[in-house]
């Protein structure tokens, strides 16, 4: 007649094991995720034109739509300069691509469209602003 064997160590390791793994995919979802500035859910997204000071003419007005999968930009410039504006957009699950497009120059007293998308979820999107190089 055998003894009787316990199922507990192999109860527990496996416990172990599964915790451990949980754990790893949990801080590698925090690591992953930076905070979003706005809802990307929401709609629509609004980003200002960087802080100017006095005197300072750069800057094109941004507003971004979230609609679906896609995210469009519309940028007005009121300044005399020319602003190059770039659409980022960052993409809810982890196998979409988050894009970035090229940079677009909005000329004085001009409008510019940029468009981007996910093939799901957007998370976030946002606009940078770099003023154009003298004379352009």
């Amino acid at each position: 007649m055998r003894a009787p064997q316990s199922r507990a160590p192999a109860f527990l390791s496996t416990a172990a094991l599964l915790a451990g793994l949980a754990g790893l995919a949990v801080a590698a979802e925090v690591r992953a995720a930076p905070a979003p500035a706005a809802d990307a859910t929401a709609g629509t997204l609004s980003v200002a034109a960087p802080a100017a000071g006095p005197g300072d003419d750069v800057g094109a007005s941004c507003r971004t739509l979230v609609q679906g999968s896609v995210v469009t930009a519309h940028c007005q410039n009121p300044y005399p300069r020319t602003d190059r504006v770039r659409l980022h957009v960052e993409c809810d699950r982890w196998w979409d691509v988050d894009t970035d497009s090229a940079p677009v120059e909005v000329g004085p007293a001009d409008y510019a469209q940029v468009t981007a998308r996910c093939w799901k979820e957007v998370r976030s999107a946002w606009i940078t602003h770099e003023p154009a190089a003298r004379g352009s």
